[in-house]
């Protein structure tokens, strides 16, 4: 165990992992037909100067990277987390040409927002797994919602499949996509945050973006006839509240 960790924080090692990743997702990219289906109301954004905040959920991550064409990977910002598995996962992505923002919901959550919001400003688009980094599953946190609201810019929810994949057991149900497949990206309708919503308001957009990502991601499997990956069990107390 202490072996496997010290060869973990190796510069040198960090930067092979991360180069046999983004080559990988490379090679996802590039081989696997792809599908993209897009609303009207979220094409102008797309088609436009994508100064918009992509969410998705952490275990479509790699399929994510096909969402965003050649010409837009220099305005496209990843929220990463700042610990050692982040770094990696910054390094490949880094390596595709696309551009990392440093930050946790976990950690330092003001100083995310305010590099989100430099970076949104800035013209850019920024990407973020609400569920990430360490879950529940497929429930979304609040972080992209207060960055919608301090910016005044759309959340563009998104997701994807592919036909041949697999599944690993881990907290996110994390899928890999097999290349020299058929795949298929799923966007959402615009979500607009009010610059004055209040915390009802809040936790309201919170659960809009949440339920459209998980009815995205259910049609986008069910488009391949795969087995549906369903979020985390919301606690008790939350549950007895929505009952009551």
């Amino acid at each position: 165990m202490k072996l496997s960790k010290r060869i973990l924080r190796s510069t040198f090692f960090q930067n092979l992992i991360a180069r046999l990743i983004s080559s990988y997702i490379s090679l996802v990219r590039n081989t696997v037909r792809w599908q993209e289906v897009i609303p009207d109301e979220t094409r102008k954004y797309l088609d436009g100067d994508s100064n918009i905040i992509g969410c998705f959920w952490h275990a479509r991550m790699i399929m994510m990277f096909n969402a965003w064409k050649d010409s837009d990977r220099s305005k496209f910002h990843m929220l990463i987390s700042a610990h050692r598995d982040g770094r990696v996962i910054a390094k490949s992505i880094e390596n595709l040409g696309f551009n990392t923002v440093e930050g946790s919901s976990r950690r330092g959550g003001a100083t995310a927002l305010v590099n989100l919001k430099r970076t949104l400003e800035k013209g850019c688009a920024i990407g973020i797994t609400p569920d990430g980094p360490k879950g529940p599953r497929m429930r979304a946190k609040i972080g992209a919602i207060k960055a919608a609201q301090m910016t005044g810019r759309p959340i563009l929810p998104v997701t994807g499949t592919v036909a041949n994949r697999k599944v690993f057991n881990s907290w996110d149900r994390f899928v890999l996509p097999a290349p020299f497949t058929k795949g298929i990206i799923i966007w959402g309708t615009p979500i607009y945050v009010e610059r004055n919503a209040s915390k009802e308001q809040q936790e309201a957009y919170r659960l809009e973006l949440e339920n459209q990502l998980n009815e995205l991601t259910h049609m986008a499997d069910q488009s391949f006839g795969q087995d549906l990956i369903q979020p985390d069990p919301l606690p008790a107390s939350e549950t007895s509240d929505a009952n009551t």
